[in-house]
């Protein structure tokens, strides 16, 4: 599973599936996976992934791990 790609939905533009960039995945408070970052415009994107696709990307070396 070396093919991992974070995409989320970009409320500016409203387009749907859009790379992040320099993605930084976090856990929230009920613990929950959060993948955020930007698409290269200047437009922040955030996203939640489950604990298997959050780990994979970390692992792949897509996202950083943030906590």
């Amino acid at each position: 599973m070396s093919d991992v790609t974070l995409t989320a939905y970009n409320v500016k533009t409203k387009e749907k599936n859009v790379p992040i960039q320099d993605a930084v995945i976090t856990k929230t408070a009920k613990g929950a996976y959060m993948a955020q970052g930007h698409d290269g415009k200047g437009n922040k994107l955030t996203t939640l992934l489950g604990e298997e696709k959050a780990l994979a990307a970390i692992k792949a070396g897509v996202a950083k791990q943030g906590w």
